[in-house]
């Protein structure tokens, strides 16, 4: 088969070049690209007749999945599969695999992270620091003995619910799915109006489809405390950012932790969660690490193998 990497994976060279091989002993011919483009037309031409392809966050639209004569797989190094034309894949049988998992305890530490730097002024006290300013003004807050609300209890989800209650917080969680193991936690599910009112902190953690686009919205923002914070290391599109803005700028919330917005950066100048107040905004980072970078490959080139095999794995409902 003819195996194509649309985009770098952000792995070394040499780790590359032991996966190629693999699969060249195999039979299967293997063709990267070191550079993303986000153009259709380029995609289309970089795919070709190509059997499977490796695609990571770029955009893959429908005119690409139906241009391509002989796509089979589409192995998606990432955990959401929001950019790609899904109705396309589904009408033409095209299976879509993904990453899960790869980045469950960057994207939970950034969450974290970003708590922190909003409870603490990080970015304020870095400016105080080198503009030879003091601590005047700057007295923060701790996570411990705050209630934090889960919104989401996925991996990553339940993995930041865990590394808040190391900090001694006490963790709530709304979710689509009740999950016993969390509940085993000691986590208590609530409805998501609850979780909004009664939440120091508020984490956004559930997938960007049908059901969850504008979940968090003007009306729940404004059941938040006034001095509660909102993380969101998801999709943008999850949260009325225009809302939470608004909401920031008014002091109806303290502040928000943001590394997703309605668009990849970079962002708009008049993107109005640039303007508000108290943020700490992060250009989608979360998934980015040196060590998750290799297990998003390492589990990219699993499904190729276990797809080869005719055991697919990390199989997405389409």
């Amino acid at each position: 088969m003819k195996i194509t990497l649309l985009e770098p994976l952000g792995i070394p060279a040499e780790v590359m070049a032991q996966y190629q091989a693999k699969l060249e002993a195999m039979g299967h011919t293997f063709v990267s690209y070191d550079t993303k483009t986000a153009d259709p037309a380029e995609l289309t031409a970089r795919t070709g007749d190509s059997d499977i392809a490796i695609i990571a966050n770029t955009p893959y639209p429908a005119s690409v999945v139906e241009a391509a004569p002989n796509l089979k797989l589409l192995d998606v190094a990432f955990t959401g599969i929001d950019h790609v034309g899904l109705s396309a894949c589904k009408e033409k049988g095209v299976m879509v695999c993904n990453a899960a998992g790869y980045s469950t305890q960057c994207v939970a530490e950034l969450a974290i992270g970003l708590a922190v730097a909003c409870l603490r002024f990080l970015p304020a006290c870095d400016q105080a620091v080198r503009a030879g300013g003091t601590s005047a003004g700057l007295r923060g807050r701790e996570i411990g003995g705050k209630t934090v609300g889960i919104v989401g209890t996925g991996a990553i989800g339940t993995m930041t619910a865990r590394l808040f209650q190391a900090f001694g917080a006490k963790v709530i969680a709304y979710s689509r799915t009740v999950r016993p193991e969390v509940q085993a936690m000691g986590v208590e599910y609530v409805s998501l109006e609850t979780l909004m009112e009664t939440s120091d902190i508020v984490s956004v953690h559930t997938p960007n489809n049908a059901e969850t686009k504008g979940l968090i919205s003007k009306d729940l923002i404004a059941k938040m405390k006034p001095t509660a914070i909102l993380l969101n290391v998801a999709r943008g599109a999850i949260v009325d950012n225009a809302a939470l803005a608004d909401a920031l700028n008014q002091g109806k919330i303290a502040a928000a932790g943001i590394d997703v917005f309605d668009m990849e950066p970079p962002i708009p100048a008049d993107y109005p969660l640039l303007h508000a107040k108290n943020t700490v905004l992060t250009p989608h980072v979360a998934f980015a690490t040196d060590e998750s970078m290799l297990r998003r490959a390492e589990i990219v080139f699993q499904n190729l193998e276990a797809y080869l095999a005719g055991k697919p794995e990390n199989v997405c409902k389409l």
